[in-house]
């Protein structure tokens, strides 16, 4: 028996040997690194940072944007700039979706910038996915948001359907469930959903995403009285005009902090799926535990915000570096 037990162990060892390391192969092809551009592009981060402190100087809402514009992106086949591409004649692009049609022009534009600037550096190196992940955590730490590594080496994909946007985002009405269930599917916890929520802290909405909040048969009672008037005078003629936006932090607007939280518990949360996650008693538990400790938001903020920029990473087999963020080297049909 022993001997058996001894020739069926070295033959096991033997077969270990020679089987491929499949786990090791598909991780060597998607790693992201820290140091990815340090040869062939040493001057990447300099040129990231310099043009989003310049654009964010110009136009104060860029930093929310582009957060918002890299969290869309990621959810739907994952972090490879699909949103980035425009529609053509036998292709509707994500971006142009009717629950993308909000995102704002000066997000794409801070990747437009970064990557005209990359392209005389470095030409042919640098992905828009890359540049998206990047330009999104300098700009969140320059609205005073927390510092949070971001690993390179991700490529631009293949595909963008409009179809598929839905089902993948979020909506202004979803209940927890129905959040959960989308953030769940990319390897997202309960707690992770709502500290990415805590993103709202900066940034706006239409008016027309909480509309039914205010002009329904009756305003939401769970709504602050005072903030509900406000709302209602702003958007009184959101229906002609469809660009009438509130901010999602009435308070601090424009400052990355826990705000957010603070005015859940206050009935200042905008949009119904804001004020949800202090209704549920399922996620009210972090909701208070963010609006009561900052710091602890923010760690758990910038956890959520790295694991978010490995969501559906593209490498060379599946993906390219774009000559242009807004169209495929090659047209896809």
């Amino acid at each position: 028996m022993k001997a058996t037990m001894s020739s069926f162990l070295s033959l096991l060892s033997v077969v270990l040997l020679f089987v491929p390391p499949i786990l090791t192969a598909l991780e060597t092809e998607t790693s992201l690194t820290k140091d990815y551009y340090q040869k062939t592009c040493p001057d990447f981060g300099k040129i990231v940072r310099e043009t989003v402190t310049t654009k964010q100087s110009q136009q104060p809402t860029t930093a929310a944007g582009t957060l918002r514009l890299f969290f869309h992106d990621c959810f739907l086949e994952g972090c490879d700039a699909s949103v980035l591409i425009a529609t053509n004649t036998f292709n509707k692009a994500e971006r142009d979706d009717d629950l993308n049609e909000s995102l704002p022009g000066d997000a794409f534009d801070i990747v437009t910038r970064i990557k005209t600037a990359l392209e005389l550096s470095c030409p042919g190196v640098v992905s828009c996915a890359d540049i998206l992940a990047q330009s999104t955590r300098d700009l969140v730490t320059m609205i005073g948001g927390p510092f949070y590594e971001v690993k390179l080496g991700r490529k631009d994909g293949f595909e963008s359907k409009a179809h598929k946007v839905k089902g993948n985002i979020p909506l202004a009405n979803h209940t927890v469930q129905d959040m959960m269930s989308i953030f769940q599917k990319n390897g997202f916890t309960l707690r992770e959903m709502v500290a990415l929520s805590g993103g709202h802290t900066v940034g706006f909405s239409h008016c027309k995403e909480f509309s039914s909040r205010i002009f329904g048969p009756q305003t939401d009672p769970e709504l602050d009285a005072k903030f509900a008037g406000v709302l209602k005078n702003l958007c009184k003629d959101y229906q002609v005009n469809k660009t009438m936006a509130a901010f999602l932090d009435p308070v601090t607007p424009g400052k990355f902090d826990n705000m957010y939280f603070k005015n859940l518990r206050r009935g200042l949360g905008l949009l119904a799926s804001d004020h949800i996650l202090f209704k549920d008693k399922s996620t009210r538990p972090f909701v208070e535990l963010y609006a009561n400790n900052q710091t602890v938001f923010f760690e758990d903020f910038a956890r959520a915000m790295e694991k978010l920029g490995t969501v559906g990473v593209k490498g060379d087999k599946d993906g390219e570096v774009r000559r242009r963020c807004d169209h495929f080297n090659k047209l896809n049909v």
